[in-house]
């Protein structure tokens, strides 16, 4: 939700369309304070390779995610972002 909140343009909700366009995979290792630490790229779009940016900005729109220190190590969530047709996005972990 904190992805949607800080790309309110940028994404879609509803139903996921039967073709989409990408679908890039991000793993987010994350700052005891929520602030992102490293992205590493899990799945790479073979079409439309602009859509791994946009998903990377979204992510840092929507940092810092709160105080992690009351969690086990390590901070780390992976998310995976649909992308339609009109280079908007919904969060896989929405679906």
């Amino acid at each position: 939700m904190r992805l949607v909140a800080a790309n309110p343009d940028r994404v879609y909700l509803g139903q996921v369309p039967a073709v989409l366009l990408a679908i890039p995979v991000l793993e987010v290792e994350l700052h005891r304070n929520g602030s992102i630490k490293r992205i590493k790229v899990l799945r790479r779009p073979g079409q439309a390779p602009e859509t791994l940016q946009l998903a990377i900005e979204a992510l840092y729109r929507a940092a810092p995610f709160g105080n992690l220190q009351h969690l086990p190590e390590p901070w780390v969530f992976s998310e995976t972002f649909l992308f339609n047709d009109e280079r908007r996005f919904k969060p896989r972990s929405l679906d």
